[in-house]
């Protein structure tokens, strides 16, 4: 197994004293689970990783994609999840969900 070339970053909203805080944990109950389908679903080399606070709250849920940078903001449906995977497969991020 290789390394993936992009990594999926979702926020969990989870802080140092191991509670999670925040509206980023609330709002993305089984989007993980979601995004790992769609993932295998397109064929797409990603890993997705859940977080400890991402430092977003005003704009969360939030989700970040590396190497890209992408930051997004609002990621609280699975359409929302489908437009940023199809930014991603198209190399250009749906701009109203960026975080700028």
């Amino acid at each position: 197994m290789g390394i993936p070339s992009s990594q999926i970053l979702v926020c969990q909203s989870f802080r140092l004293s191991g509670e999670p805080k925040g509206i980023c944990h609330k709002k993305t109950d089984g989007f993980l689970q979601y995004l790992e389908e769609e993932i295998l679903d397109r064929g797409l080399d990603c890993q997705v990783t859940a977080t400890g606070c991402l430092k977003q709250c005003e704009n969360g849920p939030a989700m970040v994609i590396q190497p890209q940078n992408w930051w997004f903001k609002g990621v609280d449906s699975e359409a929302v999840i489908d437009a940023i995977l199809d930014g991603l497969e198209d190399g250009e991020p749906p701009a109203e969900y960026l975080i700028s």
